[in-house]
This record gives structure tokens, sequence and C-alpha cells, in this order.
């Protein structure tokens, strides 16, 4: 049986975000997958409090970070992962495919010369790539859709799945930012739940369904039987026309275009110009919105 690694998640309500560390207690070592940096787009603002929070726990459980883990760049809230390295001293990682979203979104705030090759990030993950989180073994799996980078690690008996799967009330991801592919999504999650049935499954969001409270564990078994898109679009064709559908219906998220500046660039906020402030560049009508 797979070695199964105690997974603390930890829920980010601005965003609907879950952050985790995936540790192996027996030896004190942990990995942390998709960090929030704090960011009020109102004023502009950032701040450290979610990944402060996570070095907080770690250091309470006396654990050594090993990775810094990313699962894509998200459009939806800044990563955190520079900031953690920074004090942590662990490299970050994320898929070998964000070079081609590097040199989609540098095209989209014309700024050609900002690496597209990956060299922000200490180590670039192909599909198939094995690593260690302590002693519990770990591999990469490639699952675009949501994004051209999309990977899911599957550390022990856990698979954090980032964007692809939400828990089984809310269905699937959304495939319609540039790059995404519906059909590639669909793939993507075929080869998820053809995982072992008993392989717990950690989703990248929450968006409490109902109002309920959040939640971000499930299973193979459970996302096979009850999810609500899955169990409903039971072939390729009908699931890629559902989701396209849907996702014409969807705004694009609040922090797409703050986002992806950042997190194509490791987590990097730009750096100060000649007044010793940052500042954010917002590419005008490059999106459709979907008005009222």
């Amino acid at each position: 049986m797979d070695a199964r690694p105690e997974v603390t998640g930890f829920y980010e309500s601005r965003t609907g975000s879950v952050q985790y560390v995936v540790a192996d207690p027996k030896i004190g070592r942990c990995a942390i997958i998709d960090p929030v940096l704090d960011y009020d787009e109102k004023s502009g603002a950032t701040a450290t409090i979610e990944a402060d929070r996570i070095l907080s726990f770690v250091e309470g459980k006396g654990y050594r970070v090993e990775w810094i883990l990313d699962t894509h760049p998200h459009a939806d809230h800044f990563s955190a992962a520079d900031y953690l390295k920074r004090r942590t001293g662990a490299p970050t990682a994320i898929g070998e495919r964000v070079t081609e979203v590097q040199k989609l979104w540098n095209g989209f705030y014309n700024r050609p010369d900002l690496p597209a090759d990956g060299s922000q990030w200490d180590r670039l993950f192909a599909d198939g790539d094995r690593f260690m989180v302590g002693e519990i073994p770990a591999r990469v799996m490639f699952s675009p859709g949501h994004t051209l980078a999309s990977i899911t690690y599957v550390i022990g008996d856990a698979a954090f799945v980032h964007d692809t799967l939400f828990m089984p009330d809310s269905g699937t991801a959304r495939a319609d930012f540039p790059g995404g592919s519906a059909a590639a999504l669909w793939r993507s999650i075929q080869d998820i739940l053809a995982l072992p049935d008993r392989t717990r499954i950690f989703t990248g969001h929450d968006y409490c369904q109902g109002g309920r409270d959040p939640r971000w564990e499930s299973t193979v078994a459970e996302q096979k039987a009850g999810n609500v898109h899955m169990a409903q679009y039971r072939t390729e064709a009908e699931f890629i026309a559902a989701r396209e559908a849907r996702d014409r219906t969807l705004p694009m998220p609040r922090l797409i275009l703050h986002a992806l500046q950042v997190n194509t660039n490791a987590g990097r906020l730009p750096e100060p110009e000649s007044n010793g402030r940052r500042y954010l560049k917002i590419p005008l009508d490059l999106l459709d919105a979907a008005w009222d």
C-alpha cells in the first residue's frame, strides 16, 4: 500500500484557494503546495498573512521544508513561492510546460526581456518525474486543460489535482483561459480517475457549494461515483460541449491580469521602479468580458 503522508489544508477565503503542507512526520520533512501571497486589488496592498500562517504551522511541528511546489501558474491569486523560498531556503518547482505559459503571457504583457525558459524555478518537472517528500515517494502527472502547464502531484496515497476536479458536488474546473482546452481537461481527469480508488484527492479550490463549509478532500472512488460533471457527462464529446457552454457564461477571475504577471515569474513581484514603488501592468481589452 502507498505511504500515507500527513496532509494539512489551509483555506484562503478571499479566493477560495486551498494551500497544503504535505509531511512525512516520521522524519520531520514536508512540502508546501500552492501557497498564497495575499493581495488586495482595491488598495494594491500585498501581505504574507497566509504564508506566515503556514510557516508558523511548520515551525510548530518542527518540520523542515524540502519543496515549495506550484501545480500551475494561478489566475486567481499570487503565489507565495518566492517569499517562502527566501524564508526557508527550500527549492521551488512547477511543471516544465510553464515555459509555454510564460511565452504566451510575456506577449500579452509586452515584456520581451523576461526569461521564458522557466529559470525562475529551481526545478521544472516533466510528466513521470519522481522525487521524495521525506521518505515518501512522489511523482508528477502532466494534467493540462485548465492551463497549458498544469500538473498533479501524487505523494504517497494523496493526489493534489489543482484545478482539474473540485469536490464532487462542484464538478470540474473551467478550461477557457488562454491555452486552456476542455478536451485536454477531459483526458487529464480520466488519468486522475484511473488512480487507485482509495487515492485521496485534494483540490486547489473550494467555493462552498450551497453555502456549506469549505471542503477539499475526497477520494477517487467518491469522485467517480458522485462528481456532478463526470457522472452526468459520460463521453468526451458530452463533457466538452457542456464544459465549453458553461465556460462561456463565466466572468474572468478578478485577479487574472494581476496574478499571471507575478505567477509566470515564480511569485516574484515586479522590481521597484525609480521611486521605490512596484507597479503591475494591466493589458486592456485582452480578454472578453461576460457583460451583465
